[in-house]
C-alpha cells in the first residue's frame, strides 16, 4: 500500500537521484529508459507530486491510481501526468520489471513559446482520463520515433534552434497522442470527473477570465462553494491527494499565469500584478519569489 503523504519532486534533476540516474543532460527535459530505474523498498510504493510533466510509453506498471481513481492499463501502454497532480504506483518484487521510455518536461521549458498556453488544451493530462491509452506497433513506433528526437535534439549543441525545434516535437508528440486517444474513446464514455479534476479546470476558467481585476484573487471559501464542498472538506482532500491546501494549490496556478505573463507579454510586473488581482504589485512580488526563489524581473531577464 502506498504511503499516505505524497513525496514532492521539484526537478528532473531530483527524478534521476530518485531512480538512481546519470544527471540529465538539460536541467528542463529528458527522456529516460525506464529499465534503468533502479528501486529501493521506499521507492517500491508511494505517492508521488512531480512539478513537471511525465509522458509514459510503459509496459509492466504494477498498480497506479491517478488522483482518487485506478488507471487502467489492461490494453495501453501510454499515460500522461500534469504538475502537481498525485499519483502512486504499487510494484510487487515478484513482477516483471516495467519497461519503456518517459519523457520529463519542466513547464519553465514551455515558457515563451506557444505551447506555454496551448498544452492545457490537452485533457489526456487531466484526472479525467484514467485509462492508458492504446497503441498500435504503428503508432507505438510513431512515439518512440518523436521521444528519440527530442533526446538527439538536447545531447546535440545548444543553439538558437535547438529549443524552438524541440518544443515542435513535443507539439507533434501530443498532436498524435490526441489522435490515438480520440480513436480510443469513440466508443467509450470517459469517467466522470472527479473534485480534483473539477477544481483544476475551475482555477483554469477563473484566471484566464478578464475580469480578474473586478473579482481579485479566489478565495478557499469561493472555490468549495462552487465544489459543493465546505473549506474544511476541500483543504483536508487537498492535504491527503497532493499534500497541498487549497491556498497553497490557488497560489500554484496564479504563478502559472504569472509566468505566462511575464515571459509571452510587454507588461511590467505591476501591471501583471493588478491583473492578476493584486491591489499591491509587492505582494505579488513578494509571493512570486517565495514560490520561485527569483523575482518576476529575474525571471524574465532569463529568457533575453
Amino acid at each position: 500500500m502506498a504511503n499516505t503523504k505524497p513525496i514532492r519532486i521539484k526537478s528532473i534533476s531530483e527524478f534521476h537521484q530518485l531512480r538512481n540516474l546519470p544527471a540529465p543532460g538539460h536541467p528542463l527535459i529528458s527522456v529516460v529508459n525506464v529499465a534503468d530505474f533502479s528501486y529501493s523498498e521506499e521507492t517500491m510504493n508511494m505517492k508521488v507530486i512531480m512539478d513537471f510533466y511525465s509522458i509514459s510509453l510503459k509496459r509492466n506498471c504494477g498498480k497506479i491510481r491517478y488522483g482518487q481513481t485506478q488507471y487502467d492499463f489492461d490494453k495501453g501502454v501510454m499515460y500522461f501526468i500534469a504538475p502537481n497532480q498525485v499519483f502512486s504506483v504499487e510494484n510487487s518484487p515478484n513482477e516483471p520489471r516495467p519497461t519503456g521510455s518517459m519523457l520529463l518536461i519542466h513547464p519553465d521549458f514551455f515558457w515563451n513559446t506557444a505551447l506555454a498556453k496551448a498544452i492545457n488544451r490537452y485533457e489526456f493530462f487531466g484526472y479525467a482520463v484514467n485509462e492508458a491509452l492504446w497503441l498500435s506497433e504503428k503508432e507505438e513506433f510513431t512515439i518512440i520515433g518523436i521521444m528519440q528526437n527530442i533526446q538527439q535534439e538536447y545531447h546535440n549543441s545548444i543553439d538558437r534552434f535547438s529549443k524552438q525545434i524541440i518544443v515542435s516535437q513535443v507539439e507533434s508528440l501530443l498532436n498524435y497522442s490526441e489522435r490515438f486517444y480520440n480513436r480510443q474513446f469513440i466508443t467509450r464514455e470517459k469517467s466522470n470527473h472527479q473534485i480534483l479534476d473539477r477544481l483544476e479546470k475551475l482555477l483554469s476558467d477563473y484566471f484566464n477570465s478578464d475580469d480578474l481585476v473586478s473579482k481579485g484573487l479566489p478565495t478557499v471559501q469561493h472555490i468549495s462553494d462552487t465544489l459543493n464542498t465546505s473549506p474544511k472538506y476541500l483543504s483536508s482532500l487537498m492535504k491527503v491527494l497532493t499534500g497541498q491546501s487549497t491556498q497553497q494549490h490557488i497560489h500554484d496556478k496564479l504563478i502559472d499565469k504569472a509566468k505566462e505573463k511575464l515571459s509571452t507579454t510587454n507588461l511590467s510586473v505591476s501591471e501583471i500584478a493588478y491583473e492578476l488581482g493584486f491591489e499591491h504589485s509587492q505582494s505579488f512580488s513578494k509571493l512570486f519569489k517565495t514560490k520561485t526563489n527569483v523575482s518576476p524581473l529575474e525571471f524574465r531577464q532569463s529568457f533575453n
